[in-house]
């Protein structure tokens, strides 16, 4: 099977990568030093339009770069509450970090996700002041179904004007995005953008630009649910037109491993926490 057929043919692929993220939420072990400091804060009217908020516990921290961060789930599914473990680990390293839910297939397609997406980034940026974040200084990031959501708000011009915050975002990561992934030939993608009158405008490598904030791609070299081919072409595009970017691909590291890495139980597999954190301390400052 091409790597085109292999993003959605199964969600159940997807959802099964997923569920050991979710026991490293409940039973894995977390960063010290950092805790969820705001819950349930909307962005929007309905009840997935929500995030939360984790950041270092220290007193007298503030003025910290702020990430937003947008699990995956193949579009169609996902919760922010299972990804805390991982807000945690990007809290550790200095950072205020915001986790959004956003309203998934099928009772929403394509773009309403990736509205939620700006729409919740615009909102992080307005209350990270209280919370110790600096709102000049943020970043954002997903793995899977979120770093295409990340890919695109930073890429795609339009989504973020749309919520009158041109210029926010100074420098996005995604870690095992999908980045080109036409046509749509499988049931995943289809339900999810199928309806678009041009599907290229689903493509963040359609938006690859000179200008566009510095990106940070990382992917396992043993994913089969999105290969790393996706992160190649948008690396060389954006590298092509004069754009910051840079690739780093890691030997043996499937899809759910490149999440995983937050995690303290995995960390000695891949620096791959370090080597994003690393891109945003220098992007961010």
């Amino acid at each position: 099977m091409t790597r085109r057929g292999l993003i959605g043919p199964a969600v159940g692929a997807l959802v099964a990568a997923c569920s050991p993220l979710g026991m490293l939420n409940r039973f894995g072990p977390r960063d010290a030093g950092v805790r969820r400091v705001a819950q349930d804060l909307p962005y929007g009217d309905d009840p997935r339009q929500r995030f939360d908020i984790h950041a270092p516990t220290a007193i007298g921290i503030d003025g910290l770069p702020t990430l937003v961060f947008f699990y995956g789930g193949g579009w169609d599914s996902g919760s922010r509450t299972v990804y805390a473990w991982a807000a945690q680990a990007l809290a550790a390293r200095g950072f205020v970090v915001a986790v959004p839910d956003y309203r998934l297939v099928p009772e929403v397609r394509f773009p309403a996700f990736i509205e939620d997406a700006a729409a919740a980034t615009a909102a992080v940026a307005a209350v990270s002041g209280g919370y110790g974040g600096d709102a000049g200084r943020l970043g954002v990031l997903g793995h899977s179904a979120g770093a295409h959501l990340a890919m695109m708000i930073a890429l795609d011009r339009r989504y973020m004007a749309a919520v009158d915050r041109p210029g926010l975002i100074r420098a996005a990561a995604g870690l095992a995005g999908p980045y080109e992934f036409l046509p749509f030939d499988v049931a995943a993608s289809v339900n999810a953008f199928g309806r678009v009158p041009d599907p290229t405008l689903t493509q963040p490598v359609t938006f690859a630009r000179a200008d566009a904030p510095p990106l940070w791609l990382g992917h396992g070299t043993a994913d089969t649910v999105v290969h790393d081919e996706d992160t190649v072409i948008l690396n060389d595009r954006m590298r092509a037109l004069g754009g910051r970017s840079e690739a780093h691909l890691y030997p043996g590291l499937n899809h759910a491993d490149l999440i995983s890495t937050f995690s303290p139980l995995f960390r000695k597999k891949a620096p791959v926490l370090n080597d994003v954190s690393g891109f945003f301390r220098r992007e961010l400052g």
